[in-house]
């Protein structure tokens, strides 16, 4: 916790954290600060405090709750992880990158994760809609399920579906983009343009409403998987390539030589046009409409390969 001269002209009247976070600079010296805070609905709303390192308590108190005992506080991270943050606890703002947080009157926390990001939630229970906020994904295009292991069927999660956290072990959230459209008529001439100057051997494909694009015999890192080389799959949502295409899948199935076994969340299956494909759970939060393409996603894709583990 920091003491500042509200004289002091060398300080500006308010700083906003999340402005400079989005513009990749340090916080300026200010009377306040303006961070978000949430409710346990999601419902944000700006809080101003004179302090750049506060407490949870100081935090709590700003936000009008009482007593502050009964609540808990979390910082939700760039990641889309959470952090908890203890009542004496110091948070410093100009140093963690983050400002939004989110209050719960609760004394417990119950994790899960969501698309491989694990997360903690001060309630029992909690929504699909919730569920699709907390991943970044806009809620009226895309679906959320609770991932059944083992062979089962993932179960869909209506926005209004109300999901226990409180059974033994940690659920497991995964979402996908909603198709409701026609496919792409075309490749946009920009991938076209790539797929042919790099020499992929390229089939575009139609199941249904999807399209999918299939890298055929996409050569992968030498000696690191039981085949040298896999078809991969890259399935276009509507509105590409303004929206990103999320995830990859790979036939055949690949394991790592050095372990023997599938690479980290890449072992669930994925049936697309009459093919049973490893799905890749690789996600894309920062997508660049009108920049990124074919070419980014397989430069994603390259990376995943040459990095599992």
């Amino acid at each position: 916790m920091q003491t500042q001269n509200p004289g002091d002209d060398s300080h500006i009247p308010l700083e906003d954290v999340s402005a400079a976070i989005r513009e990749g600079r340090s916080l300026r010296l200010a009377h306040l600060y303006r961070i978000m805070v949430a409710d346990e609905q999601l419902n944000e709303r700006n809080l101003d405090l004179g302090d750049p390192v506060p407490t949870g308590r100081q935090i709590l108190q700003a936000a009008g709750v009482r007593p502050v005992a009964d609540y808990s506080i979390y910082a939700i991270l760039p990641s889309g992880e959470f952090e908890d943050l203890r009542l004496d606890e110091t948070y410093d703002l100009r140093e963690r990158g983050a400002e939004r947080f989110v209050i719960f009157q609760t004394d417990r926390a119950f994790k899960f994760t969501i698309d491989d990001r694990q997360m903690e939630w001060g309630k029992p229970s909690i929504s699909g809609k919730i569920l699709k906020t907390l991943a970044g994904v806009p809620t009226d295009t895309y679906d959320v399920y609770l991932e059944v292991r083992g062979g089962g069927q993932d179960v869909l999660i209506r926005d209004a579906d109300l999901i226990d956290l409180s059974k033994p072990g940690i659920e497991r959230f995964i979402t996908l983009i909603r198709d409701t459209t026609e496919g792409l008529a075309a490749l946009p001439e920009a991938d076209l343009r790539y797929l042919d100057s790099h020499g992929f051997a390229v089939e575009v494909v139609g199941d249904g409403t999807h399209t999918g694009v299939v890298l055929k015999q996409m050569q992968l890192p030498q000696g690191k998987f039981n085949h040298p080389a896999a078809d991969v799959l890259v399935i276009l949502p509507p509105g590409y390539p303004d929206v990103a295409p999320d995830m990859f899948f790979c036939d055949p199935w690949l394991t790592l030589v050095s372990a023997g076994r599938y690479p980290t969340c890449a072992d669930q299956p994925h049936a697309f046009m009459g093919r049973n494909w490893q799905r890749w759970s690789r996600h894309n939060t920062n997508w660049r409409p009108g920049v990124d393409g074919l070419h980014t996603m397989i430069k994603r894709i390259e990376h995943a390969l040459a990095e599992a583990k």
